[in-house]
């Protein structure tokens, strides 16, 4: 380490990312990205874009910000573009916690890592028994509330109802609410975004529109959340999404077709994975997302996550508290899928 580095970052935990193999001889079921390619029409706007790269990106990211304020039906003042939603949220956690944050045990890994780098006050609030989200255990708790809904890595989901609750019962406290897998099942928050002014939605082109690689995040929110936001971009990095990741993300708003069809693929094909793996005795969360909580009764996580590994499939597991013996297996496409359950088939029988 460093002699340079500041005494209070000498200890930081960073986020560890799920691997990203350097070759082609894997099913990549570990880090929840889309299946699928992005829309055609997105790839088109990349490549129109790319004459272009000898110029800066617009910094009011304006035709994004207009096409995708039309899509939510809110004001063109009520939106923010970032690179990815882990911008957004590292702007929200250095913007909005100076009474501190809260959020669930078992959730995003970034919700704690940013409030190590940025010396923030945390209240670690645990799910119950069944990795559920109570809101009412957040009411009246005085510092802002981050909640991923649907959960990471649980897939479980909070209906808007509760988060109108949650709202009400928080009126001084902003609720921040990451809806990065929303597209998958979960009932999306952004219609309250104009009855409270202390909801800040954060979202993500990552995982629905298959723009993990460009880098697109996004918040709805009012008009004093945004400027907020916008003047922590302008004192950090004005140029923060790049001309083609912006052309990718006007695109793939209005190819509302293509984005229906792959968000139903993803649907029903976690519906089927989900069903055969219980058939092979797994338990599964109700997951909204495109991903898969599932544990086995028998055979430990850790040998099942190591041995797919061996057999060419990647998917994620994470040796904490509380889901040590829990895999989360993003979803694919159905042959990948069906690739995995052999696997599992030959890994039962061995272990059995």
């Amino acid at each position: 380490m460093s002699g340079f580095l500041c005494k209070r970052l000498a200890g930081l935990n960073p986020y560890v990312p799920g691997e990203q193999p350097k070759t082609g001889k894997y099913i990549k079921l570990n880090t929840n990205e889309n299946p699928y390619p992005p829309s055609p029409k997105a790839v088109e706007a990349v490549c129109r874009q790319a004459d272009n790269l000898r110029l800066y990106s617009d910094p009011d990211c304006a035709i994004f910000l207009d096409v995708l304020a039309r899509h939510f039906g809110v004001g063109r003042d009520m939106v923010f573009a970032s690179n990815g939603s882990d911008e957004t949220l590292a702007f929200v956690f250095q913007a909005f916690t100076e009474k501190g944050a809260a959020f669930a045990d078992i959730t995003y890994g970034f919700f704690p890592v940013f409030c190590n780098l940025y010396n923030i006050d945390a209240k670690i609030v645990p799910l119950r028994e069944d990795f559920s989200l109570a809101v009412q255990d957040y009411y009246d708790i005085d510092r802002t509330i981050v909640i991923a809904n649907p959960n990471a890595p649980t897939g479980l989901a909070v209906n808007k109802n509760d988060i109108r609750g949650l709202l009400e019962h928080n009126k001084n406290n902003l609720v921040v609410v990451d809806e990065a897998y929303v597209d998958f099942g979960a009932e999306s928050c952004v219609e309250l975004v104009g009855e409270f002014d202390n909801l800040l939605i954060v979202g993500t082109f990552s995982k629905s529109y298959s723009l993990a690689g460009a880098r697109l995040g996004y918040a709805v929110g009012c008009h004093e959340l945004i400027t907020a936001l916008n003047r922590v971009k302008f004192s950090f990095n004005p140029y923060n999404v790049n001309s083609m990741t912006l052309a990718a993300g006007t695109a793939s708003i209005l190819d509302k077709e293509y984005f229906e069809y792959t968000r139903g693929e993803i649907i029903k094909t976690r519906i089927l994975t989900s069903n055969l793996l219980r058939e092979l005795g797994f338990s599964c969360t109700n997951s909204m997302a495109n991903f898969i909580f599932t544990e086995h009764p028998d055979i430990r996580a850790e040998v099942i996550f190591q041995k797919l590994r061996e057999s060419g499939v990647l998917v994620r597991w994470f040796n904490k508290k509380r889901i040590s013996n829990y895999l989360r297996i993003s979803v694919g496409t159905t042959d990948d899928m069906l690739f995995l359950i052999d696997a599992l088939k030959i890994i039962i029988s061995e272990e059995s």
